[in-house]
């Protein structure tokens, strides 16, 4: 997930609006990263799951689910899998996001692995610690486990997790297809190039009340400026290079961070595989050219919906945490001047920053097509 860029929305002159953290561990990173190159998963798990019990400042009293939702994790079916898929989260956010996904496909026999980007799962101030090779180190390391266990390597991305694997796929001829949910490729902003400068002059971007356990709220400038690079190196690799294997990407039309257009157009341009599909979140009378484009309504009165967000796609109506009637409530959602409702029945849901007069849009945390979503993925991957 990408957090709220307060650097890409104005130029460096205001830069002095981004808030100083307060005195907390949340803003001070640990004394080093956890290790990612063990000659297991097994044991990176193991290993990952200890560095988060040390290293972690807890939000809540359930200290063994904040570990839980932040430690990598498997799913293996129950007969020998054939297929494998490795999944990346985004910035900011946790191998959980790929809870439901992995459930789902390791139900339909696929070995399922998430993994954790270094920086992640302990708190903020840690995305200060990881220079770009360890992303990318700790993906093609992995990569590279999952496909001595399986005959099919597939990966999977969010956000810049959507960018990182992309980037190895176009490197490594083992990967015989990827899975896209709202990836970075193009930001819908003019000043994310300034990232890598700022992050030499002012160390937060961003600074918000943490609360949620499985997405950091707040976002040093180190962290922007990995992003950046993440960006920089797959739109380098898609001008010069076509992924030609089945893929599937998802995109809301209402993306607060990026752009939902570039990224359709890349799709069309840059992935020709016929088996490929594009699930597209939005206005369904737009007219698509493209047989592989399957458009379908993020308006949704019935459901309280107005539009997707960058990460609802992820998310099955059921989940606990997330879901329709999750635990958790993103309110923070871009809107001043109307007060949060004390029902929570009528509350609404949308994109970040959506604006409806006399209605409070919570963020929408969940997709009420989610198993439309699989269908389409056994589509592109041939289990359907």
């Amino acid at each position: 997930m990408l957090p709220r860029l307060c650097f890409l929305l104005f130029p460096l002159v205001v830069l002095a609006s981004c808030a100083l953290p307060p005195d907390s561990p949340l803003f001070q990173p640990s004394e080093s990263l956890s290790s990612y190159d063990q000659e297991s998963f097994e044991q990176y798990v193991s290993d990952t799951r200890a560095w988060i019990a040390d290293n972690r400042v807890f939000l809540h009293e359930d200290r063994n689910l904040e570990i839980e939702f932040n430690t990598p994790f498997e799913r293996r079916p129950d007969e020998p899998a054939k297929r494998g898929i490795l999944f990346v989260h985004g910035l900011g956010a946790s191998p959980w996001y790929f809870t439901d996904m992995a459930d789902a496909l390791a139900n339909d026999g696929w070995l399922v692995r998430s993994i954790l980007l270094p920086g992640h799962g302990s708190r903020p101030a840690d995305l200060m610690l990881p220079d770009f090779d360890d992303w990318q180190n700790v993906i093609a390391h992995h990569a590279s486990l999952l496909a001595a266990e399986v005959e099919e390597l597939w990966l999977g991305g969010f956000s810049t997790g959507g960018n990182l694997v992309t980037s190895h796929a176009l490197r490594d001829e083992n990967v015989a297809g990827l899975l896209l949910f709202s990836p970075g490729f193009y930001p819908d902003n003019g000043y994310l190039f300034l990232a890598p400068i700022i992050s030499y002059l002012w160390d937060w971007v961003d600074v918000d009340e943490e609360d949620n356990i499985v997405t950091y709220q707040s976002l040093p400038t180190r962290g922007a400026a990995l992003y950046y690079r993440s960006v920089s190196a797959v739109q380098k690799s898609l001008k010069t290079a076509r992924f030609d294997k089945p893929v599937l990407i998802t995109m809301s039309q209402h993306d607060s961070v990026l752009d939902a257009n570039a990224t359709l157009d890349a799709f069309q341009d840059r992935f020709p595989n016929q088996q490929s599909r594009f699930v597209w979140y939005g206005d369904t009378s737009q007219v698509f050219d493209d047989p592989r484009i399957t458009a379908l309504t993020s308006n949704l009165p019935d459901r309280r919906i107005s539009t997707f967000s960058h990460m609802n796609v992820l998310f099955a109506p059921e989940n606990f945490y997330y879901g329709e009637k999750g635990s958790h409530i993103i309110f923070d959602n871009g809107q001043d001047g109307i007060p949060i409702p004390e029902n929570t029945e009528t509350l609404w849901f949308g994109a970040w920053g959506q604006v409806a007069a006399e209605r409070y849009h919570a963020r929408l945390t969940w997709n009420p097509y989610f198993r439309d979503l699989l269908d389409s993925i056994r589509e592109v991957t041939g289990d359907s």
